[in-house]
């Protein structure tokens, strides 16, 4: 399969054949993405990740259309109905829509008025009636009126021909083909509310698309999404067709080839086709093909907001005290060491209605004081604001005060994980774990949530939840093997996500270091059971040993390499230590000293950036940030404001930003940029730090608009009001807020 379809692949993709086939054996042989992207340069010819993922998921595609292929040539050969060149053109068929075109007249079916017409012997009749000739047609339909067979007069037997003629028309390949083009190009999605439901309040969510028109070719994803779930609710119908006559005519010019009484016939027949057969099935293909677009765009708009996310500047090696804010329940305190250990936790009541400023105050500094806390992490959810002015009040001196985005972390804390964790502590304990845990590093507690829970998605609930979860888990693992993982200190849900372990050796590695303590060399991992050659040939490189005795176990160089570094040293007459270490002895490397048959310059090149910044972090650098002073509600915003915020979200219609009043505020697409913007992830990314201008506040529907172009008018004239209000129609406030909903989880 790889050589027939390396050539279709690498026209695709715009890459060579020789690296789609290379890539496609690699992968075969259980190469994992990461692993081929990072250690077989050479052998790909420096491909990246998004290009061997995108030859993998096509090689599974083609597979299963090979699939396909097999199981309908053996149904036709069966029916004894398989031609040389009907073969041969299932043989050729690219496409699974070609496929089932061509298998549609041989595809078992139940009785139809074309099948049941055909009993009654009018088969020749309709075949007759479609070659068009000038006959006497009553004439023609009156030989074959039986009674034994039902066919009581000739007005039944042509309409039984018709009925035929319906049915060959319908499964004509070439035919359907062309009215599926003509659906995917002019076909219209109409939404409509059903009457008893308008005036409902679960329908008003729904109020843009009570009477709602446009191109199926044209309409962005999260629009055909609101409509197909107001759908799934029962509260919208939709219909997906083109212009009738339109489509009528194309069928007619198909197969209307004079103009007689059988030419009215086979017209009759095509509109019958088109509006009992054909219309419905193209209907249904559309549906599945425009959901199918409209889902792949969600899910890289939800999958690049989730690396964003997995991807933050983790604060790094601290010692934490995080909060998890409440008002009558209090503030949970938890602190923890540098590694994320918990060393204490209690709960403290500065906020209403308790109000018990000072002994909060005394348990703060006393912690802060005992356990040398770096920094303070307070949770954005209830009470936040107030905690945080508290907590800057006590002036407590080289601590860092942060706000941190809980979003996921009482998905955590209810989970088996957490219970598996911490089996003794309260759910509200283990969520203010998982927020200091966050600040410190973000990718690490974040591989222990469901990514759909992470409050990133665009109607992640209506998209296919196996692509979903297939291109989250890429997003993951992509993430988790870009930064690397210490061996002697990762969860288990972190060692899962490196590549070539997975979920059982991810456990025999926590068992074997529970069991033998810490790991003192990569090599060690060989013993760890049921881990063999090929698992730590994956893994290996991805794996981090902090002052091993080996200082490269401490790097992203893989150990098939070390004899390489080594024979650098050694023509240096120093140890690999020093070589890492001096600058100046790198300098004096002539790398291509070293290519040889299996390493190139590729390779040596990532090795010499690893012995400059051994294990280096791709993150960016922590950046501190703080919301307004004095902006803690919605009520306390004004139009014309310029406030620092947060980028929580990205999608097809713009973005959503915390500005620290418990609700987060609208950046339209249109309000993006001083530019035009097409597509808001090439603005901005999820975790981003903005300065926005408020541009519009509804305290009652807590809905704020926001703006983070350079220069702003907030106060419109009406004129104006009306043009913006025009710019914005498509989407509707009602859609944005179904989609805060989506994001958490109502």
């Amino acid at each position: 399969m790889i050589e027939r379809y390396s050539l279709k692949i690498a026209s695709e993709l715009g890459i060579g054949i020789r690296q789609v086939e290379a890539t496609a054996q690699l992968l075969q042989e259980g190469g994992t993405v990461p692993f081929i992207a990072r250690y077989r340069k050479e052998v790909t010819g420096s491909l990246d990740e998004t290009q061997i993922t995108a030859i993998r998921d096509r090689l599974e595609q083609l597979a299963e259309l090979d699939k396909r292929r097999e199981t309908i040539l053996k149904s036709i050969k069966e029916q004894g109905k398989l031609t040389p060149e009907l073969e041969q053109k299932i043989q050729d068929a690219e496409t699974m829509s070609v496929l089932e075109d061509l298998y549609l007249p041989y595809r078992p079916k139940k009785r139809t008025k074309a099948t049941i017409a055909k009993e009654k012997g009018l088969e020749p009749l309709a075949m007759l009636i479609l070659e068009q000739n000038d006959i006497d047609l009553q004439a023609e339909a009156s030989k074959f009126v039986d009674a034994e067979k039902q066919v009581n007069s000739a007005e039944e037997a042509l309409e039984g021909a018709r009925h035929i003629l319906a049915e060959y028309i319908n499964e004509h390949q070439e035919t359907r083909a062309k009215m599926r083009d003509l659906f995917l190009k002019k076909a219209v999605i109409t939404s409509k509310v059903l009457p008893e439901k308008e005036k409902t309040e679960e329908a008003q969510k729904f109020k843009d698309y009570f009477e709602w028109s446009e191109p199926i070719a044209t309409i962005p994803s999260h629009r055909l999404l609101a409509m197909r779930r107001g759908e799934k609710e029962l509260i919208l119908t939709l219909d997906i067709a083109p212009e009738e006559q339109e489509a009528i005519a194309l069928l007619e010019r198909e197969f209307v080839k004079a103009k007689n009484g059988c030419s009215e016939q086979v017209k009759m027949a095509v509109a019958d086709c088109y509006k009992r057969l054909l219309k419905p099935s193209m209907e249904t293909e559309v549906r599945l093909i425009s959901k199918k677009k409209a889902d792949e765009e969600a899910i890289r708009v939800f999958a690049e907001n989730v690396r964003e996310l997995l991807m933050a500047s983790p604060l790094g090696e601290k010692v934490v005290l995080a909060l998890d804010p409440g008002f009558r329940t209090g503030c949970k305190l938890v602190v923890l060491d540098k590694n994320g250990k918990l060393l204490h936790n209690e709960t403290i009541y500065p906020n209403e209605p308790q109000r018990e400023i000072a002994k909060s105050a005394h348990i703060l500094k006393t912690l802060c004081e005992k356990y040398q806390i770096e920094a303070i992490a307070i949770g954005n959810g209830t009470a936040s604001r107030e905690t945080e002015s508290f907590v800057k009040s006590l002036n407590i001196p080289n601590v860092k005060i942060l706000v941190v985005n809980e979003s996921g972390a009482s998905i955590y804390s209810a989970s088996e994980v957490a219970r598996e964790e911490f089996p003794d502590l309260d759910l509200t304990v283990r969520g203010a774990i998982s927020i200091g845990r966050r600040l410190q590093d973000p990718l690490a507690e974040l591989v222990k949530i469901d990514p759909k829970s992470i409050g990133v998605g665009q109607y992640q609930h209506d998209v296919d939840q196996n692509a979903l979860k297939r291109s989250l888990d890429d997003v993951v693992i992509s993430s988790v093997n870009k930064v690397g993982v210490e061996l002697n200190t990762a969860s288990k849900q972190l060692l899962m996500y490196v590549a070539g372990l997975g979920e059982s050796l991810a456990q025999n590695i926590i068992n074997y270091r529970n069991e033998k303590g810490a790991f003192r060399s990569r090599s060690e991992l060989k013993n760890v059971p049921r881990l063999g050659d090929k698992a730590f040939e994956q893994c290996a490189g991805f794996l981090r040993i902090r002052n091993a005795e080996n200082p490269l176990d401490s790097s992203a160089v893989h150990p098939e390499a070390y004899g390489i570094v080594e024979q650098m040293a050694k023509d240096l007459n120093c140890s690999v230590k020093d070589l890492m270490q001096n600058a100046e002895l790198r300098k004096q490397i002539d790398l291509n000293k070293y290519v040889n048959e299996r390493f190139g310059l590729p390779t040596l090149q990532d090795i010499m950036q690893e012995l400059a910044k051994p294990g280096r972090d791709p993150r960016k650098e922590f950046e501190e940030f703080s919301f307004a002073e004095g902006v803690h509600e919605i009520t306390d915003l004004k139009v014309g404001m310029k406030l620092p915020g947060i980028v929580t979200n990205v999608t097809k219609f713009g973005a959503f930003v915390d500005i620290g009043v418990h609700q987060d505020g609208l950046v339209h697409i249109s309000e993006l940029s001083d530019k035009y913007v097409s597509d808001p992830t090439e603005v901005v990314k999820v975790g981003q730090k903005v300065m926005v201008t408020v541009l519009e506040v509804e305290v009652e529907r807590r809905r704020i608009a926001l703006s983070l172009k350079s220069e702003t008018k907030p106060e419109l004239k009406k004129s104006e009001k009306r043009e913006k209000k025009k710019q914005k129609q498509e989407d509707s406030w009602e859609e944005k807020l179904a989609a805060l909903k989506a994001k958490f989880g109502s």
